[in-house]
């Protein structure tokens, strides 16, 4: 706490420590402005005195370069005046000897106008000669390149007529043999229109089939001199193909075989067939005839993308048969014949095999006649044995020894008749492996019986 004094009642007063801070605050923020007005003033003051000072010595220095500048001026006029004076002495003495040069400057200046105006005189006659000479002679050239333009012209107006003549009768040419070229088209289109009207379905049909059979026999001497292609005229089991091919080896193993149908038909015919109509027989007939392909060569469904595309596989629905439009029909016989070809290594082990299954049944089957032909042998000398020892015993007693030797020989033949009802397959290959093999192939699950 402070205690503060009023100066004006004497009476004393306490504060706290913020209001002693906030009085002394405003009093010295009193006291500072007070000696703040002070010093502003002085420096007011002090800026005043020291501007007249500067004005007065500014004065004071202009008069100075004023009489300064005063008396250069003065000076430099009286120079000036003598310069002048010197030099109007100097130009009333030059101007004679001025005058003299330009009269002699003018005279020369004259010579030279006079000699330039005669060279141009001069060059202008030249070149007025020059330009009548070059004018004449312009005119000669133009004749002469008129004349000649002109004949060059006439000539070729004329050649350009010919050509337009030539151009003419050309297109006129074209234009007959154009219409003759249409014309005669249209008469064989009409022709072979009016043909194929008249041609019954049966022909139609055969027309195709004539058309393949020449087209195999072009090629028949070069790309299949050893194959069978002909027309398929067996009918016993109530239908057959067109046509078959087949094709065998050197060794007579067959390679291909092919069932062939042709199919086509009238443009007006009303019911329109289908080549899937045709499968089915197709597939019969090669299976009655023993091949191994079938193809059907069709001009039915012209509009179709699938049969126009090329060769159709439809082995999906009907086993190793094609489709194919006539000018495949080459080709589908190569593509069969050359996959044939890769398998013909297969075919002929296959052969070979089959062979040597007949060697091996017709062993056994000599085999079984052997037994069959040994027992019956064995049942017709038991049987005799039998009647001679009964006579024997009958009639001769003293034949016992021989009685007993037939006997024994009796005894020997039933062990000889079972000995060979004992014979087996695998008794007799025993030791020989290459039999036994090919007897172990023929019947995978079965042994050879023991006796």
């Amino acid at each position: 706490m402070h205690e503060i004094v009023c100066p004006h009642c004497g009476k004393a007063f306490k504060i706290d420590e913020a209001g002693y801070a906030d009085i002394l605050k405003q009093v010295r923020d009193r006291e500072f402005e007070s000696a703040l007005h002070e010093r502003l003033e002085m420096a007011e003051q002090d800026k005043a005195s020291a501007v007249e000072l500067a004005k007065a010595q500014l004065a004071a220095e202009q008069q100075k370069a004023a009489a300064a500048k005063e008396a250069e001026q003065q000076k430099a006029a009286a120079a000036k005046d003598a310069e002048i004076q010197d030099l109007k002495a100097k130009l009333g003495a030059g101007e004679s000897t001025q005058k003299l040069a330009v009269a002699e400057a003018l005279g020369a200046v004259e010579k030279e106008r006079d000699a330039l105006a005669n060279q141009l005189e001069q060059a202008r006659l030249a070149e007025k000669a020059s330009a009548e000479l070059a004018a004449a002679k312009l005119a000669n050239e133009l004749q002469e390149a008129k004349a000649k333009t002109s004949s060059e012209i006439l000539e070729l107006k004329s050649k350009l007529e010919k050509a337009e003549l030539e151009k003419q009768l050309g297109e006129t040419s074209l234009r007959d043999n154009f219409e003759t070229q249409i014309k005669a088209k249209d008469e064989q289109i009409a022709y072979y229109k009016d043909f194929k009207a008249k041609l019954s379905t049966k022909m139609i049909g055969e027309t195709l089939e004539l058309h393949c059979e020449n087209t195999f026999n072009q090629l028949r001497a070069t790309a299949f001199p050893k194959a069978f292609f002909e027309k398929d005229n067996d009918a016993r089991s109530g239908s057959k193909g067109d046509y078959i091919f087949r094709e065998e080896d050197d060794a007579g193993v067959e390679l291909v075989s092919i069932m062939f149908e042709m199919k086509n038909e009238a443009d007006a015919t009303a019911t329109k067939k289908r080549n899937e109509d045709f499968f089915k027989e197709l597939d019969k007939d090669r299976r009655e005839k023993g091949c191994e392909y079938a193809v059907l060569v069709s001009l039915l469904e012209p509009e179709s993308e699938l049969y126009n595309g090329g060769i159709v596989d439809v082995s999906h629905r009907f086993e190793k048969m094609y489709v194919v439009r006539p000018q495949s029909f080459i080709t589908i016989i190569s593509l069969l014949r050359n996959a044939a070809q890769g398998a013909m290594a297969y075919k002929k082990e296959l052969a070979l095999v089959r062979e040597q299954s007949v060697d091996i049944t017709n062993f056994e089957n000599e085999l079984d006649s052997f037994k069959a032909a040994f027992g019956k042998n064995y049942d017709l000398a038991s049987r005799r044995f039998q009647t001679a020892i009964d006579e024997i015993d009958k009639s001769i007693d003293h034949l016992q020894k021989t009685k007993d030797a037939l006997l024994g020989s009796e005894r020997n033949l039933r062990l000889a008749n079972d000995k060979a009802q004992d014979v087996t397959i695998k008794k007799l290959t025993r030791g020989n492996p290459t039999m036994a093999g090919k007897f172990a192939e023929l019947n995978p699950g079965e042994s050879p019986r023991e006796g």
